[in-house]
């Protein structure tokens, strides 16, 4: 008998779990703050000021992340560079969302026995995100563990440090009903997901990482490996004239669970499914799994990596904008009264 997969939780990763886990190390944390910390843990980073005394200005902005299981697609392809500069992109979205820039990176890759060539092609990935985004990669660590991780594995971790003016961070405080909700696209699945897209394509599906897939145009492996893009470059002049009311990445969790992060308690994300276009993965994903819309909404980004907030008086400059970097940025929906959530409307 086949084992039905169509939700995250049958895939291993179980999202209300993993939010009850974050809620008792919230009180855990709490217990350690210094005067320095401005923010509460649960954002998508932490912000800590450099003088709590106000003297100066500024703050620093840090994050910490993997990439998840995509790294089962790197050992199954031979590719590692990928994954290291879809480490640094996902960290530098992390910490832009609260209008910081990038300072400095470091790594941790821990292996059972050190293959050198492989580390120095995560590396390598590592370093062309950093250049990308304009910080350093400052250090990190390697850690070689015998007996603990299967041959050929290895297990990434990536640490950002940024800074943002005190009174030009982005906190989400100034969203009000009316403000428009734009997305900019992603590439793919970015680092979210994986769990169960590796069960439907590659269990289920019966694929392996070098079919060619004509509704894909192209082969699982490179599908499964495109990039976590990063929005520095695109969203910084926007967020230099201040013309972002917030921001949100679109990570584990979807749509769904990452808008709320950035809306004030009486706001609501009204989002009407069908003003973006859908990768065409997702809807594979979708039939294979007969997954409920509301389950991919909640576990996948859905084509849609980062999420902006701005006023409808700036619409129109911001959407000329967009046009002119060619850049694609689609009207989600918009900002209604409400409680802290997201309501899809057809």
């Amino acid at each position: 008998m086949t084992e039905q997969i169509s939700s995250y939780r049958d895939a291993g990763v179980d999202i209300d779990q993993a939010n009850l886990a974050k809620k008792k190390i919230k009180l855990l944390a709490k217990q350690t703050f210094t005067r320095g910390v401005l923010t509460e843990i649960g954002g998508f980073g932490g912000l800590f000021a450099l003088d709590p005394n106000g003297k100066s200005q500024s703050v620093l902005v840090s994050s910490v992340d993997g990439v998840g299981t995509k790294l089962k697609v790197a050992f199954a392809t031979g590719i590692h560079h990928t994954v290291g500069k879809d480490l640094v992109a996902h960290c530098v979205n992390d910490i832009l969302v609260q209008g910081a820039r990038p300072l400095f990176f470091m790594d941790y890759i821990a292996t059972g026995k050190l293959a050198p060539r492989v580390v120095a092609a995560v590396v390598k990935g590592i370093a062309a995100g950093c250049k990308e985004a304009g910080c350093a990669l400052l250090g990190g660590e390697t850690a070689e563990m015998p007996g603990f991780y299967q041959e050929g594995e290895y297990d990434l971790a990536g640490f950002i440090v940024g800074v943002v003016d005190r009174r030009k961070i982005i906190d989400g405080k100034t969203i009000r009903p009316g403000h428009v909700i734009l997305g900019l696209p992603s590439a793919g699945l970015h680092t979210n997901g994986y769990s169960l897209a590796r069960k439907l394509l590659l269990e289920s599906g019966k694929y392996g990482v070098s079919s060619f897939l004509g509704e894909l145009n192209a082969t699982l492996g490179e599908v499964l490996l495109a990039p976590h893009l990063n929005y520095l470059s695109v969203l910084e002049p926007l967020i230099a004239k201040g013309l972002v009311k917030g921001l949100a990445h679109i990570t584990g969790g979807g749509l769904t669970e990452n808008i709320p992060r950035i809306l004030p308690p009486r706001c609501t994300a009204l989002v009407r499914p069908g003003t973006w276009p859908v990768l065409p993965v997702f809807h594979l994903l979708q039939r294979l799994g007969n997954i409920p819309e509301q389950e991919m909404l909640r576990t996948f980004n859905m084509g849609i990596g980062m999420v902006l907030i701005i006023s409808p008086r700036d619409l129109a400059n911001i959407e000329r904008y967009f046009k002119s970097r060619r850049k694609p940025a689609y009207r989600l929906g918009e900002i209604v009264a409400g409680t802290n959530k997201v309501v899809y409307h057809s």
